[in-house]
């Protein structure tokens, strides 16, 4: 019997894990937006001293991971798991970076949704007895983003303004059985919800549906009302997508228009910087919230936050066969009651 999981799709800990450190790492672009200061790391260059975007996002990603092990004072030998993607063939960034790294390790394929999806699995092992101590990681690159869905940057395309910008990023939060830090409450999984949006240049419009279906299925499972949280917050949604999941949520009698938000709104000026509907890929929802909520959390300004990461479930291969966009979201439920 699944004595830990409420309603259909949410579980509740009984000894919630905690966060218990936390990195960001970002890229030049990504560093002169509103949340510059929130970051651990701001590269001068996105390569990273690295010759190709694809080895820097890796790099990215396992000095991320390194940075959070020695922030949460840990030892890499005390990490026994390694929960990551990207959005990268055969998770490039994730499972070179675990190469290197010498941890066990999860790869994970959710898109935009990854973080959560990491920090999800990576909670549930903890809560059930499996690890003291891991690691939920997640990146995007702008540049190795564009030249594997897109075109090259060479090509010099115009975007199109329901476009987004994927972050060059990387997030990484250890996840412990005990500690100091704010502790994950609930996971609420999400189902692939596809409406039939093709248009590669319009995620958010094919996100939404998802983001919205899990946010709903959260309080109704979960029974809590929508001011519970201080901060409801999807990951890569942009402006088209955020006010298309208000929508969708408020039609099924949830209004989180007074604490809602979205990732890719926070990360970059839009007009200013000029990425059209805001901020998407892995790095997005995982830099942010490693970043700039950890670190509000940890000065007690936030005290609950619904994170929501959402991702495009789309392909090289799908697109070639013409197919829609699928959708997916998971929430995990943090709050500030710390060990």
């Amino acid at each position: 019997m699944a004595v830990k999981k409420i309603g259909t799709q949410t579980v509740k800990f009984d000894s919630p894990p905690v966060i218990t450190g936390t990195s960001s790492i970002v890229g030049p672009k990504e560093g002169e937006g509103p949340l510059s200061s929130y970051f651990d790391v701001i590269l001068k260059d996105d390569l990273f001293g690295e010759k190709s975007w694809e080895l820097a996002e890796s790099k990215m990603l396992r000095e991320a991971v390194k940075s959070a092990v020695e922030k949460s004072g840990k030892k890499l030998s005390d990490i026994e798991y390694m929960f990551s993607g990207d959005l990268l063939n055969q998770l490039m960034s994730a499972s070179f970076a675990a190469r290197d790294l010498g941890i066990p390790f999860y790869g994970l394929y959710g898109a935009c949704s990854t973080m959560t999806e990491s920090l999800s699995l990576g909670a549930m092992t903890v809560d059930g007895g499996y690890a003291d101590n891991l690691v939920a990681v997640t990146s995007s690159h702008f540049s190795s983003a564009e030249r594997q869905f897109r075109f090259p940057l060479e090509h010099g395309n115009q975007r199109k303004l329901t476009a987004q910008w994927t972050v060059t990023g990387a997030g990484a939060a250890i996840v412990s059985s005990s500690g100091y830090g704010p502790r994950i409450d609930y996971v609420t999984t999400g189902k692939v919800v596809d409406l039939g949006i093709k248009d590669a240049n319009n995620m958010g419009a094919a996100m939404a549906p998802a983001a919205a279906d899990t946010i709903v299925k959260h309080f109704e499972d979960t029974g809590l009302p929508t001011s519970y949280y201080d901060l409801i917050i999807t990951g890569d949604l942009g402006k088209i997508g955020k006010e298309i999941a208000e929508e969708l949520v408020l039609d099924k009698g949830y209004d989180i228009l007074k604490n809602y938000n979205d990732c890719g709104l926070l990360i970059f000026d839009n007009k200013a910087q000029d990425t059209h509907a805001g901020g998407s890929g892995c790095g997005c929802s995982a830099s942010v919230f490693c970043g700039y909520i950890y670190k509000e959390m940890m000065k007690n300004n936030i005290n609950s936050v619904l994170l929501i990461s959402t991702g495009a479930l789309l392909s090289v291969t799908s697109t070639q066969q013409k197919q829609s966009i699928p959708g997916i979201a998971h929430a995990v439920s943090i709050t500030n009651n710390r060990c």
